[in-house]
């Protein structure tokens, strides 16, 4: 039967209409749910579709009550929780925050943990699962609400949200090397979550707006590929994973002279954030982009920021050379090469030389 489309008021392929081509968009968009319930073990009526990660913990955040996080998350965390008066814990010298630290910031109206399952900046892996156990052997079990950014881990760590404890985890498309311009929000099932931005009823009533149809069904497909690449679903052979710790310690290996930041052991297989005394991080940053080789110094959504990184600032007391001290973060991907690397590292003495050279003229 021929097709005639005489909704384009609605737009194409909106899930929300009844018509035939509203049921089918309807269909894929809820398969891509129920891909990505399956792969973090949870139900699909418990994955909300949003614009990015950042909307995702924004949305996480938007709850009644006190909050209490670590002063190292990212500012789609950061920003919300200070506006709402929450408490920061601070982290210990390795980034790594305390969960007795955490269990110790709980007052009777805490509503809401929030943790970094890993960091943006210096990868550093948190302790949610211990964290979680602290949560529930105590007398807040049922009152207090566990949420973990997962956004950089989900290429590399395990997202099981049954194992890990968690009641909400935000995850996104675009580090995981899916399309920009998607997020979701895990939220177990009888948690009521207050929407942000108010309109129509989709995504349950919880998130409006016409969900895209394509991007979500790009962000299951790159969940997928990803799970796929984590050592646990694999049997034989290398896994990314492993080869990219393999290249990652090769590397920070052949700088002794740089500051590693972050736990050396507990942080994801990509990151390496390095600091050099007397180096300015910028300088360095487009020395590098010269020569082809695109690095940060930090999180990609601060650029335009002056301010020193919070990250660094918490893990780095404050000396007479803080403000001289220039730091990197390099990260990994699928299609680096030792290769790469090499040349890298060729790159990057000979800018760190020049640079100390010029300081002392």
């Amino acid at each position: 039967m021929k097709r005639i489309y005489l909704d384009y008021a609605a737009g194409i392929d909106n899930p929300s209409s009844i018509h035939a081509a509203g049921r089918e968009a309807k269909a894929a968009l809820e398969s891509a749910r129920a891909k990505i319930a399956k792969i973090i073990s949870a139900r699909p009526d418990e994955i909300i579709f949003t614009g990015s990660g950042t909307e995702a913990n924004n949305l996480a955040l938007n709850i009644a009550g006190h909050i209490v996080t670590t002063n190292i998350e990212h500012h789609s965390i950061m920003r919300p929780a200070q506006q709402r008066g929450a408490s920061f814990v601070s982290v210990e010298p390795n980034g790594i925050v305390d969960p007795q630290k955490i269990l110790a910031a709980i007052r009777p109206d805490t509503a809401l943990v929030s943790v970094h399952y890993a960091n943006n900046e210096i990868g550093v892996i948190q302790p949610i699962k211990v964290i979680a156990k602290t949560l529930h052997a105590t007398r807040y079990t049922n009152r207090v609400l566990l949420h973990t950014d997962a956004c950089q881990a989900a290429g590399f760590l395990n997202l099981n949200v049954q194992e890990l404890g968690v009641d909400l985890m935000t995850l996104n498309a675009s580090k995981i090397y899916g399309p920009n311009g998607i997020g979701c929000l895990f939220v177990r099932r009888g948690i009521n979550i207050v929407p942000m931005i108010i309109g129509g009823d989709q995504e349950r009533g919880r998130r409006a707006g016409t969900e895209s149809v394509a991007l979500a069904t790009g962000f299951a497909e790159a969940l997928a590929v990803a799970s796929e690449q984590r050592p646990a679903r694999r049997s034989g052979g290398k896994t990314n994973t492993e080869k990219l710790v393999k290249l990652r310690d090769w590397f920070i290996a052949q700088l002794p002279e740089a500051r590693l930041n972050g736990d050396p052991i507990e942080r994801l297989p990509n990151n390496i954030n390095i600091s050099f005394d007397d180096i300015d991080s910028e300088m360095l940053v487009l020395a590098l982009d010269a020569h082809g080789i695109c690095v940060s110094t930090g999180a990609a959504c601060t650029t335009s920021s002056n301010e020193p990184s919070h990250v660094l600032q918490a893990i780095s007391p404050p000396t007479p050379s803080y403000d001289k001290r220039g730091n990197i973060r390099i990260t990994l991907g699928r299609s680096t090469t030792k290769k790469d690397l090499e040349y890298t590292l060729k790159i990057l003495k000979k800018e760190i030389a020049s640079a100390l050279t010029r300081n002392r003229t």
